[in-house]
């Protein structure tokens, strides 16, 4: 498999975990899990290291580092008998690309989506160069800034993302759109793998990122660049990453499956709480882990934002990385219809794709509520509709998910 991998080793050393009363009866104990190195990690790092896979039953859990998310997509579709993984920390539309056949052998693997694993909690971040054309949550400013540099001579200017179609194409391209630049035309919008944006940006080989953190703040401390926006300005509380299993072993292990998330819906609880954000990015810091420093991630986890632009420094920002907070870990269907109806915008995926049917395939929110009830969470925690109503974004462009056909007919900027 690609990339360095930690095994149940960690927190066996630790001593062994007493088993829950309310440990599922798992068919097996082994799963082999991914993640990139971005702070919506953090739950299935925490579940690893705090022992809540072992609480749960699941005592062989591995959670192994993969390089990019195509490396991510191709693990998975190999699986853990395959040399891959059985799930992994994704993209939220990625689940729904391998279900549709997007993947390296252009066949299916279909996919179930067990929670949502973070809301906001990324940035887009410019070279230093825009301060001057005040580039922020307004991207009219680099409209100017880019007919200037093709004014004198330069060709190509790029916008990085971490996968095509994946949450942070689709914040970049709606933010871009948002201020009449067309992602398709206008600037070249290319994927990179989170470790490697900031790098690339000290060699001025990029106009723009978006990533999740520690790499904006990295950006930041380094004074290479700065945070023109935090996506959660885009869009409040919007959806991140999930949790995402291959289909067939979630229907052949459904015990195991429901163990798995007990673990991960604890370990967001856990996150979540103000008292344990340095030991979450303590952790998370760590060579096997992200291999960063401590004080890259932080100051955002803690809701601290220095934009590195001279704007006044944020303290306790509301639209911090939430993991449990405000449903963050529910994942509710009128989002992933979102993403859905987003690449169908920009082409990523054909346009008389059957969504309604795709989603209720593809995300599991039933098995979300059946893990959510045997860890004693709260009723009024668990939302009682799997649509959170209609959505409105920064330019006051709204999005009812019961009419996203209406809603792609109001975009101007689209790639059909």
């Amino acid at each position: 498999m690609h990339g360095c991998s930690t095994g149940p080793t960690n927190s066996a050393k630790k001593g062994a975990v007493a088993k829950a009363a309310n440990a599922p009866k798992v068919e097996v104990t082994k799963a082999k899990l991914g993640f990139i190195a971005l702070t919506d990690a953090a739950p299935l790092i925490i579940a690893q290291e705090k022992g809540l896979f072992q609480k749960y039953g699941m005592t062989d859990v591995e959670v192994a580092k993969q390089a990019s998310w195509p490396v991510t997509r191709d693990n998975l579709e190999l699986g853990s008998g395959g040399g891959g993984i059985d799930g992994a920390h994704i993209l939220s539309p990625m689940p729904y690309f391998m279900t549709l056949g997007q993947t390296k052998n252009k066949q299916p693997v279909p996919m179930y989506i067990l929670a949502r694993l973070n809301t906001n909690g990324q940035a887009i971040s410019v070279a230093n160069n825009y301060k001057d054309f005040k580039v922020a949550l307004d991207s009219k400013g680099l409209k100017q800034a880019l007919a200037k540099a093709k004014a004198s001579g330069k060709n190509e200017l790029k916008a990085a993302i971490t996968f095509p179609g994946g949450t942070h194409d689709l914040w970049m391209r709606y933010w871009l759109a948002a201020g009449g630049i067309d992602p398709n035309q206008d600037i070249s919008v290319v994927p990179i793998p989170p470790p490697q944006m900031v790098a690339n940006m000290k060699v001025g080989s990029m106009e723009a990122f978006c990533v999740g953190e520690p790499w904006n703040a990295q950006l930041v401390n380094q004074g290479k660049g700065y945070s023109a926006l935090l996506t959660g300005e885009l869009w409040k509380d919007h959806p991140e990453k999930c949790f995402a299993m291959r289909a067939d072993w979630v229907d052949k292990n459904p015990n195991a499956a429901k163990a798995l998330l007990m673990a991960v819906q604890e370990a967001q609880q856990w996150c979540e709480k103000a008292e344990n954000k340095e030991e979450m990015c303590q952790i998370l810091s760590q060579q096997k882990w992200f291999k960063v420093p401590a004080k890259d991630i932080i100051e955002r986890a803690k809701g601290n934002i220095d934009y590195g632009d001279g704007r006044p420094l944020v303290k306790d920002s509301p639209i911090l990385m939430k993991y449990w907070a405000d449903n963050a870990s529910y994942p509710y269907k009128s989002h992933d219809i979102w993403f859905m109806t987003e690449n169908i915008r920009w082409g990523n995926i054909p346009a008389d794709t059957k969504v309604k049917e795709l989603v209720d395939k593809v995300n599991r929110e039933d098995l979300w509520k059946e893990a959510a009830k045997a860890i004693n969470v709260p009723d009024d925690q668990i939302p009682t509709s799997t649509s959170r109503g209609i959505e409105t974004f920064f330019d006051g462009v709204k999005f009812d998910p019961e009419k996203p056909e209406e809603y792609l007919k109001s975009l101007k900027i689209k790639a059909t």
